[in-house]
């Protein structure tokens, strides 16, 4: 049987590499959160280093109306050998993942 710190340092070491969730990402001197509209995201970090449309996606607001927002991903980096993914729906930060490059 292993002691309980090898089993808690096997996990660890898993982690290691493996995309992380948050809701801000820090660029230059500057700060963006989930909510933030392209615009701001771009005027704060500059122009990504790769973005793609990925699709359109339905939403559905508090009255019940639907209508579909375009989908698009950029990426940011490396830094400090980071990427930072960031997701928009309908020019709006909704996601952005941290991901040690490979």
């Amino acid at each position: 049987m292993k002691p309980a710190y090898l089993v808690a340092l096997s996990g660890l070491l898993l982690l290691i590499g493996h995309a992380q969730a948050s809701s801000t990402y820090r660029c230059n001197s500057s700060l963006v959160s989930v909510g933030a509209s392209t615009s701001e995201v771009r005027s704060k970090c500059g122009e990504p280093a790769d973005a793609a449309i990925t699709g359109l996606k339905e939403t559905v607001d508090d009255r019940g109306f639907r209508q579909e927002v375009q989908v698009e991903e950029w990426t940011y980096g490396p830094t400090n050998g980071m990427y930072h993914h960031l997701r928009f729906e309908g020019n709006r930060l909704s996601d952005i993942e941290s991901q040690r490059g490979r």
